[in-house]
């Protein structure tokens, strides 16, 4: 017979939120304090740090018996140490179509293969064509002082491509984008995410003054960077916000 892990530790919070969809609430015993949905289920289950600062030894006492990690979330030495003592599910995810083999995969380790297939079914049925919207040329800013975007080789810019919003930057990853080269690649729209860095009405007018032939919105940060279930609301969401554009 097959045993499945009991003692489960995740320290990415949009996997959190899916193990407890799954139906992991009795066996997940940890989690990182970004981990806040869902928001009726999450609170109960204590939090082991954050996902650049995980508390090792108290996740080493907590004695898992599979702990979560992911790629970009989780700092390679952190993922290193609790490697020593734990085993562990490293997730790499930089594509939606990575995210859903990544869903799949969680589903396997503990047992909820079934669960974790139907969500995946939901999903691929929320996709949009890519065909269905006009092209528009995008910026997607993710941080403030310095001004930092989403570049190429990321989730969100998957995401951004799936709606037809072309990535006007092509460095890799998280690159800092000064407003004077950002004016010069003259994108349609520029976007400000909600996360990492909270941003505000008060920062459309300073993108203005720079970059006045842009359209400039804030966005919601989850609905381009979570995945897990919330790509299901995410994906229904940003259908009818790009229909609106």
């Amino acid at each position: 017979m097959v045993s499945y892990p009991q003692r489960v530790i995740s320290l990415v919070p949009s996997l959190t939120e899916y193990l407890l969809d799954l139906g992991m609430a009795e066996r997940l015993i940890g989690r990182t304090r970004f981990c806040i949905h869902p928001a009726d289920r999450v609170d109960t289950i204590p939090h082991l740090g954050g996902t650049k600062n995980p508390k090792i030894e108290a996740i080493r006492q907590a004695k898992p018996e599979l702990v979560v990690l992911n790629k970009e979330e989780n700092r390679r030495e952190d993922v290193e140490a609790i490697a020593g003592f734990a085993p562990i599910l490293l997730t790499d995810i930089v594509t939606l179509e990575q995210a859903l083999e990544a869903m799949i995969d969680i589903g396997e380790a503990v047992g909820l293969q079934a669960q974790a297939g139907e969500m995946v079914v939901r999903i691929r049925r929320a996709i949009p064509l890519k065909e269905a919207y006009e092209p528009l040329k995008a910026a997607y800013l993710i941080w403030r002082r310095p001004w930092m975007a989403a570049g190429k080789h990321t989730y969100i810019d998957d995401m951004m491509d799936h709606f037809g919003l072309i990535n006007v930057v092509d460095e890799a990853r998280y690159p800092v984008l000064e407003l004077e080269k950002l004016k010069t690649l003259k994108p349609d729209l520029i976007l400000l995410s909600s996360e990492p860095y909270p941003f505000k009405e008060k920062h459309i007018a300073e993108l203005e003054a720079a970059c006045p032939a842009s359209r400039i919105m804030l966005v919601d940060g989850e609905w381009f960077s979570w995945y897990g279930s919330r790509m299901i609301p995410a994906l229904n969401g940003l259908k009818e916000w790009r229909s609106s554009l």
